[in-house]
C-alpha cells in the first residue's frame, strides 16, 4: 500500500470520498425521474494535498426517466433538460446504477477503502435519490454508504457563513459561472474542488496512529 493509499484508507476511517451530484424531474425521490448523475472521486498525494483533477475520475451519465416517473415543468426549467430528446445519449436507469457501482468499486480497489461515501452540495436529497433508483431495481451491495454522507453546504456553513454552492465558492476565493450550474457533471466538479480545498485548508485533529493504538489495545 502505497503514502496515497495508506493516508486515504486511514483518512475516513475506511471510507472513501466521492462527489456527486445528481438532476432530476422534481424533489421527490419517490416519484419524480432521476435524469442526469455525475460522479468524481477525489484522491490524496503527499506533497499536492487533496486534489480532484484526474482525468480518469469522472463519471457521467444521462439517464432515461424510469416507467411512470413524473417531471416537473419548473425542474426542467432550472436543469434545462429536455428527457426525450434524441440527443441526450441517455441510458436505461438500471445500467447507469451498474455502471456507476463498478466507478466507485474500482477506486475503492485503487485507494484500498472498505467502503465510499457520497460528497454532495445538500447532500441527502442526491443520496436520496440514488438510494431510492437502487431499491427500484433491487440492487444488492451497492457500494455507496446508505445513510451517511458528506454535505458541503453544511461544512460552508461552519467554514465560511455561506450555503448556496456558488456564494460558498466565492467566499472560498474559487471561480463558479452560474450560468453553467444545474448540470451535474459541472456541479460535481465544482463540489469536488470545493470539498478539496475545505481538506486542504481544515487539518484532521486526530492523530491516526496514535488512535489505531487506541482501538487495538
Amino acid at each position: 500500500m502505497n503514502d496515497m493509499q495508506r493516508y486515504l484508507s486511514r483518512r475516513f476511517r475506511g471510507l472513501l470520498p466521492i462527489v456527486i451530484d445528481v438532476e432530476t424531474g422534481g424533489v421527490d425521490c419517490r416519484t419524480d425521474a432521476l435524469l442526469e448523475v455525475a460522479a468524481v472521486a477525489v484522491s490524496f498525494h503527499p506533497e499536492q494535498g487533496w486534489c480532484h483533477e484526474a482525468p480518469d475520475a469522472v463519471w457521467h451519465e444521462h439517464i432515461i426517466p424510469f416507467k411512470g416517473a413524473h417531471c416537473c415543468p419548473e425542474a426542467l426549467a432550472l436543469n434545462h433538460i429536455v428527457p426525450d430528446h434524441p440527443l441526450r445519449f441517455a441510458i436505461e436507469e438500471s445500467a447507469a446504477l451498474n455502471a456507476l457501482a463498478t466507478y466507485v468499486n474500482r477506486w475503492k480497489k485503487i485507494t484500498g477503502c472498505r467502503r465510499a461515501v457520497l460528497v454532495g452540495h445538500n447532500a441527502h436529497f442526491d443520496l436520496n435519490f440514488i438510494m431510492n433508483a437502487v431499491s427500484r431495481h433491487a440492487i444488492k451491495q451497492f457500494p455507496l454508504h446508505r445513510f451517511t454522507c458528506f454535505d458541503t453546504a453544511t461544512l460552508g456553513g461552519v467554514l465560511y457563513g455561506e450555503t448556496v454552492l456558488a456564494r460558498l465558492m466565492w467566499a472560498a476565493g474559487l471561480s463558479f459561472d452560474p450560468q453553467q450550474a444545474h448540470g451535474a457533471l459541472y456541479d460535481t466538479q465544482k463540489t469536488a474542488e470545493l470539498f478539496c480545498h475545505m481538506l486542504n485548508h481544515c487539518p484532521p485533529l486526530t492523530d491516526f496512529e496514535a488512535f489505531d493504538t487506541i482501538e487495538s489495545e
